[in-house]
């Protein structure tokens, strides 16, 4: 097992899994191993494989804080928001003063859309931890969601204040200002984010949204292939990728229509009610591949799915209106999206 987590040190993941492997099929209840495992794997981008040794490790050693935090965050990054609050929840009932865990329980249910129970938990953060930053800023984040942008933005400096390097930080103030109207100071506030912490792979999601809305597809492009290095199924930066693929395309970049026709496929197969999905391949097959009954046939797929305050569903009805009049289909929209928190 030594070896395998020092092969992981210099960078020879295949060789790391391997021993890795071999020390778990001698000893199944080496929870070390299956703890370094899943952390290798997940870094990987085998998310799936990731929380599979990693969920095992958590059974053998329900007391480590470090697993139950390890778990919660490859949940977080398949988007299994509430299944990561389940078990961080439990575990922060049996270990009260485990400030981490209860940390990425305050962002784990934020992101489950358990608004005032993650600002519970990070007031409790607080009296255990006063000026954590983490907690400040992912309070930040909440209040944000509530849509208090004054407290949001008093909680965002005081965690700059206590930790100018945090990352959560930054990508709170560049929420806001993003809220604000400030394209260019939001991105360099997810930069900094990337840069503090280069798996916050929500701030780079955040950066491509900015470069689709000024237009720079090919940057956004390299944003969004960055984070699939790191996490290879991440369902939002493969539909981001397509919208900055499909705005590149012209005659002399005819792949890339392909290849972005394919990662929302891949999206629709994994999930047939991917509302994002469904608007933008409706979006390509109108005006890329000019069919305009099968892009119909996708847009009354998104509205069938999608909330009624859904910001595309007038641009989708526009389009089957188009269809079904045998009129030219509306200007395409841009193919950005809204920021995630």
């Amino acid at each position: 097992m030594v070896q395998g987590v020092q092969a992981a040190k210099d960078g020879q993941r295949d060789r790391a899994v391997a021993l890795l492997r071999e020390a778990i099929s001698i000893d199944s209840n080496l929870w070390e191993a299956r703890y370094d495992l899943g952390v290798v794997l997940a870094n990987a981008g085998d998310l799936a494989g990731g929380e599979q040794q990693l969920a095992q490790a958590a059974k053998l050693s329900p007391d480590s804080q470090e697993i139950a935090t390890a778990l919660a965050e490859v949940r977080r990054r398949r988007g299994e928001h509430k299944l990561a609050a389940e078990g961080l929840s439990d575990f922060v009932q049996d270990h009260p003063n485990a400030i981490e865990a209860r940390t990425f329980l305050v962002a784990a249910l934020r992101e489950s859309g358990q608004i005032d129970k993650a600002i519970a938990e990070g007031r409790e953060v607080l009296v255990r931890k006063p000026s954590d930053a983490t907690a400040l800023a992912e309070l930040a984040l909440a209040h944000l969601a509530k849509g208090e942008k004054e407290t949001a933005e008093l909680l965002a400096k005081q965690a700059l204040d206590s930790n100018p390097n945090s990352a959560v930080a930054h990508r709170a103030t560049g929420l806001l200002d993003l809220q604000n109207g400030d394209d260019a100071e939001a991105f360099a506030e997810f930069r900094k984010a990337a840069q503090a912490d280069p798996h916050d792979t929500t701030s780079r999601l955040n950066m491509g949204v900015v470069l689709l809305r000024a237009g720079a597809f090919a940057k956004a492009e390299e944003q969004y292939r960055d984070i699939l290095k790191v996490s290879a199924d991440d369902v939002e930066a493969q539909v981001g990728l397509s919208a900055a693929l499909r705005g590149q395309v012209d005659a002399q970049h005819t792949a890339k229509l392909d290849e972005a026709r394919s990662l929302l496929e891949k999206v629709l197969a994994g999930d047939p009610h991917n509302t994002a999905a469904l608007f933008n391949l409706g979006v390509l097959t109108a005006d890329y591949l000019k069919k305009p009954a099968d892009a119909a046939a996708l847009f009354k797929r998104f509205l069938d799915d999608a909330p009624g305050d859904h910001p595309q569903r007038p641009e989708a009805e526009k389009y089957i209106s188009a269809s079904s009049a045998g009129a030219p289909p509306p200007p395409p929209p841009g193919p950005g999206g809204p920021p995630k928190q």
